[in-house]
């Protein structure tokens, strides 16, 4: 049994900057793809950013591409978003979850919310 733990949520005026972090327990984060979702008020959980097992493959939802970057340590055991210019809309409860190991793409999984393990999530809200 994984258990997800995350950090780093916060307030922030918009145009700024904050770094989620998620610490897994349980098993070494490398046997597993492991991405950020999220869930604003009235409305549906989404897919943020997802990277699979190998590094280098990661997908990022369009409204994120160029002002998010997710990335793993997992000598850590801990995977990381980085967030810059964040914008109002950004707002949310921030989930780390980790990926069913179907032999499907990182963007099916993650825009289709294949998730075994969830953590309790992170309050992120962008407002001046």
């Amino acid at each position: 049994q994984l258990q997800l733990a995350e950090s780093g949520g916060g307030l922030v005026q918009p145009g700024g900057s904050l770094r989620l972090s998620c610490v897994v327990s349980g098993d070494d984060l490398d046997h597993y793809s492991i991405g950020w979702f999220r869930q604003a008020p009235g409305k549906e959980r989404e897919g943020v950013s997802c990277i699979g097992r190998e590094d280098n493959i990661i997908y990022h939802t369009d409204s994120v591409k160029g002002r998010f970057t997710i990335s793993r340590d997992n000598g850590k055991n801990t995977v990381y978003l980085q967030m810059s210019s964040l914008k109002p809309e950004d707002t949310a409860v921030y989930y780390c979850a980790v990926l069913k190991s179907w032999l499907l793409t990182i963007q099916s999984l993650c825009t289709n919310i294949e998730i075994d393990y969830w953590g309790q999530g992170t309050q992120v809200t962008v407002s001046s």
